[in-house]
């Protein structure tokens, strides 16, 4: 499901990051190439009612429709590595391979923005991890459409 990433930015500084912790946030890549942090979904202590708890979209529940009242916009996560923990809270590290990225769905509420990790089935050889993964999709011309303001 995604339970951290890392994220390299150009001064090669590198950036863990973990859902839990209250101030996480997740590079989004905007239309003019920079990164924006935008807070990673919304934890359920948290006194943000416009925003659902939890920091993972399913894709079958977006193209259901269940997200649209969050007036969401794909994004693309340009991060080099994501977490996932196991049934025995091991962690294992996966790394994104040059040209790929994880997408995001964003939603903004009263000038407030928060971001979701899209989850989607696991692949095969990683069931015994966890039953969703982040979805990884090839950063193209096509994606640079849903790249964020």
């Amino acid at each position: 499901m995604c339970g951290g990433v890392k994220y390299t930015d150009i001064e090669s500084k590198t950036w863990t990051v973990y859902f839990p912790s209250p101030k996480a946030a997740l590079p989004v890549l905007k239309k003019n190439g920079e990164i924006e942090w935008v807070i990673w979904g919304k934890r359920k202590e948290e006194d943000a009612q416009a925003f659902p708890n939890g920091g993972w979209a399913r894709l079958d529940s977006i193209k259901e429709g269940k997200w649209q009242r969050y007036q969401p916009r794909p994004v693309l996560l340009p991060i080099q590595s994501f977490m996932e923990k196991d049934a025995e809270k091991v962690s294992h590290w996966f790394d994104i391979r040059a040209g790929e990225v994880l997408q995001g769905l964003l939603t903004v509420h009263d000038g407030a923005a928060r971001v979701y990790v899209v989850t989607t089935d696991t692949p095969s050889e990683f069931s015994y991890i966890h039953d969703r993964w982040p979805r990884i999709i090839q950063k193209t011309h096509q994606t640079e459409s849903i790249v964020h303001d």
